[in-house]
């Protein structure tokens, strides 16, 4: 395929993840002819040119230098790092809009830490309020991962009985109300005990000797 076919350039400018001025690098056709060479990044490599672009060449390993010890820095100092993130959100914890690679950067710039949306790697989505794993990657070797804390700016209502599955959306669950159904007590009964019934009467009725008196004296 012509795609796969691969073409000779020699850089005239940085180009990110790929090289400094007066490298001779190999990339794919389709991305010299739609990208490099059109934005005037790369032309076809001559030993005149090469030659003329040393002093540049130079003064960029040494401005790549500097940038990279400055990133290794970031790196080292954003491990453990927690950024929490203030957001308008509806009761069931959806977001009014989401968090982006800007959002992040303009959060760490606020915390002194330089570091372009190019360089953040989001692993999924923030639409909804929760935490997050964020990676932080300058080239290929210098990265760490960060923690998103995203809160509501508001109490939100019933959050405790919400469910939600990997993409954030909402699960609907039914609740099943719990029926106390206490066992009727073997010893309680509507109806009076006889025996109790009986007492009672005897309680109740007349003393037969004081009736004996009675019709005497009559």
């Amino acid at each position: 395929m012509s795609s796969a076919k691969r073409i000779e350039l020699l850089l005239t400018s940085n180009v990110e993840n790929l090289g400094i001025v007066g490298d001779v690098v190999r990339v794919r056709m389709g991305f010299a002819r739609n990208y490099l060479v059109p934005m005037g990044f790369a032309e076809v490599p001559t030993q005149e040119r090469i030659e003329s672009l040393t002093e540049a060449r130079e003064a960029a390993v040494k401005e790549h230098e500097v940038k990279r010890a400055a990133q290794a820095t970031i790196i080292e100092k954003l491990e453990g790092t927690t950024l929490t993130l203030t957001r308008s959100a509806n009761d069931q914890g959806g977001l009014y809009g989401s968090v982006t690679q800007r959002d992040i950067s303009d959060a760490l710039l606020e915390n002194e830490f330089d570091v372009d949306t190019r360089a953040i790697r989001l692993h999924q989505a923030i639409r909804r309020i929760g935490e997050y794993q964020v990676t932080i990657q300058f080239g290929s070797d210098l990265k760490t991962d960060v923690e998103i804390i995203v809160n509501p700016d508001r109490p939100l209502e019933d959050r405790e009985e919400m469910e939600f599955d990997d993409e954030g959306n909402l699960i609907i669950v039914e609740k099943t109300e719990e029926v106390s159904e206490k066992p009727a007590d073997e010893h309680t009964s509507t109806e009076e005990d006889p025996a109790k019934e009986q007492a009672a009467t005897k309680e109740t009725a007349p003393e037969p000797e004081a009736l004996d008196e009675e019709e005497s004296n009559d």
